[in-house]
């Protein structure tokens, strides 16, 4: 798969949520929440974006939280990815 997002887009790819608690409790599907962590795959240019200049912050495999209702859903090769504008990351975990 190669994906070039353009603009301020970045490509990322959800990291599977916990299938059990803490205290080891198992979790069905149903009650899982949507994962907001995410690993970054591909990351666009920045550039001039709606009359400002974008700097882009993040790279490609670093994991990152986004926004819970962000970006646009895509399935590519059977893999599920969804692309989002740099301004719906939150935060990159290390």
């Amino acid at each position: 798969m190669n994906v070039k997002p353009l603009g301020d887009r970045v490509v990322i790819k959800n990291i599977e949520a916990e299938e059990t608690t803490k205290s080891g409790i198992l979790l069905t599907s149903a009650s899982k929440e949507k994962p907001q962590m995410a690993e970054v795959i591909a990351v666009g240019p920045g550039g001039m974006v709606d009359g400002k200049e974008v700097v882009m912050n993040v790279k490609p495999g670093q994991k990152v939280i986004y926004s819970k209702y962000a970006g646009t859903e895509v399935k590519l090769d059977g893999q599920d990815i969804i692309i989002v504008r740099q301004s719906d990351i939150l935060a990159t975990v290390e």
